[in-house]
C-alpha cells in the first residue's frame, strides 16, 4: 500500500526517538518516500545526519536555513504529503496541537496539512493518563486525527505500564490500513444528520434534547476520510467538522433539517440519520417572551416530520439509509420496527441502560440490525471507533446491493 506514497515523519523530542530511525527503513523498503521534520529537542536523542542518511532527503528543524536563508514552507509540506505521521508525538506536542499554537516547523505544518495526519504518542505513563493528555488526544480524535495508541511495558523512567511507543512494524501496520481504506468510497455522496433540534417555544425558550453530535461528527469524519463528499447537516452544537470534504449545512428545527436532508438527496448514495430530531414542536411559538404566571400553563405540541420516514419513501434503488434508535425499553424489538416501518437498511441501537454509551460522553455502545436479519453487538468504545466499525458495515451493505 505504501508503494509510491509520500509520508512526511515528524519527530519530538522523546527516548522513543531510536524507533523513528526504524520507521524510516520500513517505509522505504515498502517503496515510500520520506522526509522528517525535527524538534530541537529531538536532535538530543537521535542526530538529524542519522535522519538524514536513511531518509535520503535533508532533515528540517527551522522556518529557514540560517546559512543561505533557504525557506522550509510548511503549506508546501502539507500539500506534498500524502500522509503526515508525528512519531514519537511528546505530551507537550499534543497539547500543542489541540490549542492551535504554531511555534516550530513541525506545528505550522499540522496546521497546514490537507493529508491525514496520525500520532504516535511516547511518554511516561502518568504523562500519558494525565487528564490534560486525555484531553488533547479528544480533542485531536474529533478533528480526524488517528492516533496510534501507545503499547504498555517497561518504561524510561523505570516504571511500568502505557505510554511506550507502538513498535515500527505495528505502526507500518496501521499506516498501512489508513491507506487501505482511505479511497473506499471515493466518488461516494453521504449525507449525514447530527446533533440535536430546536423547538422554538417563544424567542428565549425552546424544547430540546442532550445530544452532543459527537457521534455524527465522527461519522462524517469517518466517512470524509475514506474518500467520501459528505453533507454534514447539523443541529445546534459545539463542534466543528476538520477534513474539508465536509460540507457542513447548520439547522434549529426539525422542519429545517428535514428540508436540507430533502433538498440534497440527488445522487446521494449514502444517508445516516443520527440526529436526535425532536418529535414535537410547539402548536404556536409565541412573538415575545412568555410571562410567568401563577397558574398553570399548557403547551400543545404538534408532532414533527419523520426524516427518516420520509426519507424511505423517495430513496432510490441502491441507496443505502441507516438510521439510529435511542431505547430505554424492549430495545430490540423496538429498534426492529423502527427499521421496517421507516424502509430503512440498518438501523443502529443504543441504550440508555448501557453505562457510558448515549448522550454526551466520549464513548458508545451500539447494536447494529440490518434490514435482512443481521444482528451485530458491540463493545463500548470510543466514538470514533464506533464510527468506523458503522462505516465499514455500511461498506458492506454497499456491496450486497451491488451484488
Amino acid at each position: 500500500m505504501l508503494k509510491g506514497k509520500r509520508i512526511l515523519l515528524a519527530v519530538t523530542g522523546s527516548i522513543a526517538a531510536y524507533k523513528s530511525a526504524m520507521l524510516i527503513r520500513l517505509f522505504i523498503k515498502e517503496g515510500a518516500e520520506v522526509r522528517v521534520i525535527m524538534t530541537e529537542m529531538a536532535k538530543n536523542f537521535i542526530t538529524p545526519l542519522t535522519m538524514a542518511t536513511l531518509s535520503k532527503n535533508p532533515i528540517l528543524v527551522d522556518f529557514y536555513n540560517p546559512e543561505n536563508g533557504d525557506w522550509n514552507s510548511h503549506v508546501s509540506l502539507g500539500l506534498w504529503a500524502d500522509l503526515y505521521l508525528i512519531a514519537p508525538a511528546s505530551a507537550n506536542t499534543l497539547s500543542k496541537m489541540a490549542g492551535g499554537i504554531a511555534d516550530n516547523l513541525l506545528l505550522t505544518t499540522y496546521l497546514s496539512a490537507k493529508c491525514p495526519v496520525a500520532v504516535a504518542p511516547a511518554m511516561d505513563l502518568d504523562m500519558y493518563r494525565h487528564p490534560a493528555t486525555q484531553a488533547s488526544l479528544s480533542l485531536l480524535r474529533e478533528r480526524g486525527v488517528h492516533v496510534i495508541e501507545p503499547a504498555s511495558g517497561e518504561l524510561a523512567s523505570g516504571l511500568d505500564g502505557k505510554g511506550r511507543m507502538e513498535e515500527p512494524e505495528e505502526i507500518l501496520h496501521q499506516v498501512d490500513e489508513l491507506f487501505e481504506r482511505k479511497a473506499t468510497l471515493a466518488g461516494r455522496k453521504v449525507i449525514i444528520t447530527a446533533g440535536p433540534t430546536r423547538e422554538p417555544i417563544d424567542p428565549v425558550r425552546f424544547i430540546s434534547n442532550y445530544s452532543s453530535g459527537k457521534m455524527g461528527y465522527s461519522l462524517a469524519e469517518s466517512f470524509a476520510g475514506r474518500g467520501a463528499d459528505v453533507v454534514l447537516v447539523s443541529g445546534p452544537v459545539s463542534l466543528n467538522p476538520g477534513n474539508p470534504r465536509i460540507r457542513r449545512i447548520n439547522v434549529e428545527t426539525a422542519v429545517q433539517m428535514k428540508d436540507a436532508v430533502i433538498s440534497n438527496v440527488d445522487n446521494a448514495d449514502i444517508a445516516v440519520l443520527c440526529a436526535a430530531v425532536a418529535d414535537y414542536a410547539p402548536e404556536t411559538v409565541a412573538s415575545s417572551k412568555i410571562k410567568r404566571k401563577q397558574s398553570d400553563m399548557t403547551l400543545n405540541l404538534v408532532p414533527n416530520p419523520d426524516i427518516a420516514a420520509e426519507l424511505g419513501k423517495i430513496k432510490k434503488k441502491g441507496m443505502i439509509t441507516v438510521g439510529f434508535a435511542l431505547e430505554t425499553d424492549n430495545e430490540l424489538e423496538n429498534a426492529r420496527q423502527k427499521l421496517k416501518r421507516k424502509n430503512l437498511d440498518a438501523i443502529v441501537l443504543n441504550s440508555l441502560k448501557d453505562e457510558g454509551a448515549g448522550f454526551a460522553h466520549d464513548t458508545n455502545r451500539v447494536t447494529i440490525i440490518s434490514s435482512c436479519g443481521d444482528v451485530v453487538e458491540g463493545v463500548l468504545k470510543r466514538k470514533e471507533e464506533v464510527a468506523s466499525d458503522i462505516v465499514d458495515y455500511v461498506e458492506k451493505l454497499l456491496l450486497c446491493s451491488r451484488d
